[in-house]
């Protein structure tokens, strides 16, 4: 799942990110509030972790100008203990769930995860490919009923695939997705990723192919 941090305390916003990416998810980290309504307008995530108090547009505004676009994504507000009229004010624009400062990270990763199987609830937890399943849940590709050994970053790739099935995801949004927008790394970083999990999903009638130059597209083979 790609989640975007938006939070001007910059070793707050890091370590929500290094707890992230730890468990498989991609994580952009943004400090500012105008520079998070560009992003968010133009890139999107999966999820977002909003703190209320910016420099720029106040999360508050952020929230309300993605509800008036049509953005439905999940937000998970961050508060300070006195902020109780800023956390009705973000309930009632569309906020899904708020914490308040200090919080532990396993109680985040909770919010996250209840969010996560709510959302899914609109799509389907469970998605076939060929002769495989993935539950999105539980973030597990099954054959049958079991569970296939997969790395985490392979499976980020299957996640960003799988979310444009059918269409050539670009190297660079591969890169994006697994670590993150504006991590140090190189796209040709996605390469071995990409190629071991062709290998594992070739026996199941799955296909990776390369688009030269272009990228990479999920392919059910019949």
């Amino acid at each position: 799942m790609r989640i975007a941090i938006v939070e001007d305390n910059e070793t707050l916003a890091n370590a929500i990110a290094y707890r992230l990416r730890d468990r498989g998810h991609a994580a952009d980290v943004l400090h500012d509030g105008d520079d998070a309504d560009a992003f968010l307008a133009r890139d999107g995530a999966d999820l977002v972790v909003l703190d209320i108090n910016l420099p720029g547009q106040s999360g508050l505004t952020i929230l309300q100008a993605m509800r008036a676009r049509g953005d439905g994504t999940p937000v998970i507000l961050l508060t300070a203990r006195s902020e109780t009229s800023d956390r009705v004010a973000g309930l009632d624009m569309g906020a899904d769930d708020y914490l308040v400062k200090p919080f532990e990270m396993d109680e985040l990763e909770a919010r996250i995860r209840a969010l996560s199987r709510r959302k899914n609830l609109d799509y389907g937890a469970r998605e076939a490919i060929g002769a495989l399943e993935f539950d999105r849940t539980t973030r597990q590709l099954l054959a049958g009923s079991t569970a296939l050994d997969i790395p985490r970053r392979e499976l980020a790739v299957l996640e960003c695939l799988l979310e444009r099935r059918g269409r050539i995801v670009s190297k660079a949004h591969l890169t994006d997705h697994v670590y993150g927008v504006g991590a140090d790394v190189d796209d040709t970083a996605i390469e071995p990723h990409v190629s071991r999990l062709r290998k594992r999903l070739s026996d199941h009638g799955v296909a990776i192919k390369t688009a030269r130059g272009l990228g990479y597209m999920l392919e059910v083979q019949t």
